[in-house]
């Protein structure tokens, strides 16, 4: 009896320790399922905090531009908004004039207030969000987009005119005979102001340096090149009162500026070097022809300088009354500027009030230059604009 009590007691021992332990395996497993839970759903939430910093990375990204975001409303744009935002930005970016003055437009409309932002305006905004963003590169794109005019048929700027107590000088430029035309009107209170200069100051043949370098050595206000007397061997050549060369040169016209102002053309048939010299002779240059004389032109369409072509870079001189006097260069041989002959250059001068007027050197050789700058498009061939150089410059100064 007392081993059946014993064994009965042992067999409940071991029933009680079985369920006490499925109790125990059951807490654990029911709290191993509560924590999976409580982890899948702080996942959850997890992955929702770190994916909403990213969406108002993305709408500040936009915000930027001008996009998605108005800074009113606060109200922000679909993704398919904004995508067609960025293709209207693209296209801004390389589109024509009439779409910039819109988006400008819609751009200022864009800075007025709007209160409170409804379905429909909340979509004009977006509209006006869109066009707005789309000036930015349109306003960096549009100098290459600037339509380029021709030049009027004259005009001045404050950059081609000089003043002082002496010299008054105006630059102008014409568009003549499809021919670009420069016209210093200049005006001088003594002779002494209107000079020549050597290259290197140095009188001699085949001694040459550019138009503007021989300017900037003599401090020149105004210049043009002269008549390259270093190219030949004979012809007079007096130049600041100072005789260089005496010899004559047959059918050459030689322009003297004399003492006082005035203008005297003449040949060497008719003076000698050292008549002009003692008649009080400034400057004496030999190229020619005479263009003008008291008024009436002198030259016509079959006129021309030997071996010369009939349209040409011209450089010419001429006086409209006392110590009034004309600087006149003109472009040529290039697509923009055809030239002139010597016809139309003297016709021209005419129509500007010159009583006489006189050919200087021209072709590559034609420059002219203003306080440093050069004013023309000096060119030889019509392939490239360089200067070519020459002998001697006229120009004015002190």
């Amino acid at each position: 009896m007392a081993r059946s009590y014993k064994a009965a007691a042992i067999a409940y021992g071991a029933l009680l320790l079985g369920f006490t332990g499925f109790l125990m395996l059951d807490t654990f497993v029911r709290s191993s399922a509560a924590q999976t839970g409580a982890t899948e759903i702080n996942r959850a939430l997890f992955t929702a905090e770190t994916k909403a910093p990213a969406s108002q990375e993305t709408t500040a990204e936009h915000s930027e531009s001008g996009t998605t975001v108005s800074a009113e409303s606060g109200t922000e744009t679909s993704g398919s908004t904004a995508a067609k935002t960025d293709a209207e930005t693209d296209q801004s970016t390389a589109g024509s004039t009439s779409k910039q003055a819109a988006a400008s437009q819609k751009s200022n409309a864009a800075a007025e207030p709007s209160g409170k932002t409804t379905a429909g305006n909340a979509a004009s905004e977006n509209t006006t969000k869109s066009t707005s963003a789309s000036t930015a590169p349109a306003t960096t794109a549009a100098p290459e987009t600037t339509e380029e005019t021709d030049p009027p048929i004259e005009y001045l700027n404050n950059d081609t005119t000089y003043q002082d107590e002496n010299i008054s000088i105006s630059i102008s430029q014409y568009i003549e005979n499809d021919t670009s035309i420069y016209v210093a009107d200049v005006q001088v209170s003594s002779t002494e102001f209107l000079k020549t200069a050597f290259a290197y100051d140095t009188y001699g043949k085949n001694i040459t340096a550019k138009t503007s370098e021989i300017a900037a050595a003599n401090n020149a206000i105004l210049a043009i090149n002269g008549d390259f007397y270093g190219t030949h061997n004979s012809g007079y050549v007096i130049r600041n009162g100072v005789l260089y060369r005496d010899i004559p040169r047959d059918n050459t016209d030689f322009l003297c500026i004399m003492a006082d102002g005035s203008f005297f053309i003449t040949t060497s048939a008719e003076y000698s070097a050292q008549d002009l010299l003692d008649m009080g002779t400034w400057q004496c240059f030999m190229f020619g022809p005479r263009l003008i004389e008291n008024g009436a032109v002198t030259v016509d369409e079959n006129s021309e300088v030997a071996r010369a072509m009939a349209s040409n870079p011209r450089t010419a001189i001429g006086i409209i009354d006392n110590l009034h006097y004309l600087f006149v260069v003109s472009d040529g041989r290039t697509s923009d500027s055809d030239g002139l002959s010597l016809s139309e250059l003297a016709w021209f001068m005419q129509s500007l009030g010159a009583q006489t007027a006189y050919n200087l050197d021209g072709g590559g050789s034609s420059t002219m230059v203003f306080n440093g700058n050069l004013i023309n498009n000096p060119t030889t061939s019509g392939r490239s604009i360089k200067e070519r150089s020459v002998s001697d410059i006229v120009y004015i100064g002190y």
